[in-house]
This record gives structure tokens, C-alpha cells and sequence, in this order.
């Protein structure tokens, strides 16, 4: 799926017929025995409600449900939020209600630390480029391996879907992750 935001063919240098996309999502799905029937869903794009880089690990449902009530629209988790100013680790679960009652509760409990005095992002790159440390840097067999992932689907004729700035993209989206309760939002996921 790919969209651009209204507005995008508008802004200074954009041809006003352009089809680049400032947005993508897809389903991949890594072609091994330890991950076979394992969907990893990756979505990213500019002008979306927040700046986000975030990993959402959900686990499988268990094959019963212990508390015989609806379940949660999401399944036990592991969250990993990375950012500049924010780095946050969470755990969400269904536990069991405090009380008599076999009814359970959605909870998540979490780590998060933030800086104040975080260096902005390019001028700590340029100062670890000055200074010889690659560290941060992707390295040449990884950007091959992201480049033969993308190539093939630059090339495809699709069309550009367009959607609303401060939207988390074209509503079309939703749809590819619909069937695993939907994407989930950063901006509610933000730490204290």
C-alpha cells in the first residue's frame, strides 16, 4: 500500500503530478522454519500524527480463553518505543481482576526514560561520522538486503493513494491488519 498526503504535490519542487509516495505499509514475512506463518507488518510515512519508532511484538492468543468473557481486541505484548529524547520497554497482558471474580483486566506495565538533553539526531550522526565511529551507521549488507526488499516493489504500477495530513494514512491501511485487531497507535503508547 502506498499514499501521499494531500497537499505533498503543493509543496516547493513536488511536480504537480508526482506519484511518490509519503507513505507505505506492507505485510512481509521472512522465509524460514523458525518464522514460517509469522506476519510482521511495517508501516511509515511523513505527516502522520506523530514521530514514532516503535516495535510491537504480539504474541499468539492461547488456545482457550480462561476468563470466559470477550476477548481484549489485542493479544499479550512485548513494546519497544526508540527515539532520541525516549527509549520505553513494555509488557501488556491480560491479568486476572483483582477480586472473587474469574474476570480478567488488560494491563501494561512499562519502562520508560526520557532525556531533556538529548543531542538532536543529525548532530550526533555528523559528530560520530567526524569521529570515525560507525557504530550508528547501517552497514553495506544490510542496505543491500533493505534495498532488495524495496526495489521490487518501487517498480510496481499501484496507485498512490492519497490521505489526510495528521491522519496515520490512507484508510485502505487499516485493512491490511484488520484481521490482528488493527494497528497500533504510538501517540496513546507515549510515556508520562
Amino acid at each position: 500500500m502506498r499514499g501521499q498526503y494531500r497537499g505533498y504535490r503543493q509543496e516547493a519542487g513536488v511536480a504537480a503530478d508526482s506519484r511518490v509516495e509519503t507513505y507505505a505499509a506492507m505485510e512481509l514475512h521472512i522465509d524460514s522454519w523458525r518464522w514460517q506463518g509469522v506476519p510482521f507488518f511495517i508501516r511509515a510515512g511523513k505527516r502522520l500524527p506523530a514521530t514514532a519508532t516503535q516495535v510491537m511484538v504480539e504474541l499468539r492468543r492461547p488456545p482457550q480463553n480462561v476468563f470466559r468473557e470477550a476477548a481484549p481486541p489485542h493479544a499479550n505484548y512485548l513494546r519497544f518505543r526508540l527515539g532520541p529524547d525516549q527509549v520505553a520497554i513494555a509488557v501488556g497482558a491480560l491479568s486476572k481482576r483483582p477480586g472473587s471474580a474469574m474476570a480478567g483486566e488488560a494491563i501494561e506495565l512499562d519502562v520508560c526514560h526520557t532525556r531533556d538533553d538529548a543531542t538532536q539526531a543529525y548532530e550526533r550522526l555528523i559528530g560520530d561520522a567526524i569521529a570515525g565511529d560507525a557504530t550508528l551507521f547501517a552497514r553495506q549488507d544490510a542496505v543491500e538486503a533493505a534495498w532488495r526488499i524495496v526495489d521490487p516493489i518501487l517498480g510496481l504500477d499501484k496507485p498512490v493513494q492519497v490521505y489526510e495530513p495528521g491522519t496515520w494514512g490512507p484508510g485502505q491501511a487499516a485493512a491490511l491488519v484488520e484481521r490482528f485487531g488493527g494497528w497500533h497507535d504510538p501517540v496513546r503508547e507515549r510515556c508520562p
